[in-house]
């Protein structure tokens, strides 16, 4: 009994200590809470980087897989360009060289559909209007047949790998003629 006499006989806590002590566990807890947010969102940027990192690093396997043979396929086109040459510069009534012409028509035709299976396609926009972005204007010539800004003539066709320009198409583009007269257009 005297211990219980003890406890009610001292004296009541400072209030002002518990206040004080509860303002210190308040501020605590806001701190904690604070640097857990801010941990939950390092956390997350980490997360997001990580997925963009994954997301690049596949964009760049697809890109290697598609464009792997942009080089050897640039090497080849040479070799389409002399196979097309050769066919200008045989015809096809003259009999002694009706073999040879085949021989090279077939094997024209075997290096384009190998080039196409891969992806490889020829641009021979003769007719079409001209554009800067597959085509390489070597000159301009007046037509009176064609719209000009079209392609009249293709010295060398352009070639596209998986949608990419490999090699731009060299080309002749139309122009009016000088003594023509002007159209409707031009004269407002």
């Amino acid at each position: 009994m005297a211990d219980e006499q003890n406890l009610d006989n001292q004296p009541p806590e400072n209030p002002e200590a518990e206040n004080s002590v509860a303002e210190d566990l308040a501020a605590r807890v806001q701190s904690l809470e604070e640097q857990l947010a801010a941990a939950q969102d390092q956390s997350l940027r980490v997360a997001a980087e990580l997925q963009n990192i994954r997301r690049r690093a596949e964009q760049d396997v697809e890109k290697a897989h598609k464009f792997a043979l942009e080089k050897f396929a640039g090497d080849l086109l040479p070799v389409a360009d002399s196979l097309e040459r050769g066919l200008e510069l045989t015809r096809p009534d003259d009999e002694t060289s009706k073999a040879v012409r085949e021989g090279l028509e077939l094997t024209h035709k075997l290096l384009l559909d190998t080039l196409a299976r891969h992806q490889l396609v020829a641009v021979d926009p003769v007719g079409e209007p001209f554009n800067p972005e597959h085509h390489q204007a070597m000159a301009m010539e007046e037509s009176m047949h064609a719209e000009p800004g079209s392609v009249i003539k293709v010295f060398q066709k352009g070639y596209l790998l998986n949608g990419r320009l490999l090699r731009p198409a060299m080309v002749v583009v139309s122009k009016a003629p000088a003594d023509a007269p002007p159209s409707i257009d031009e004269k407002a």
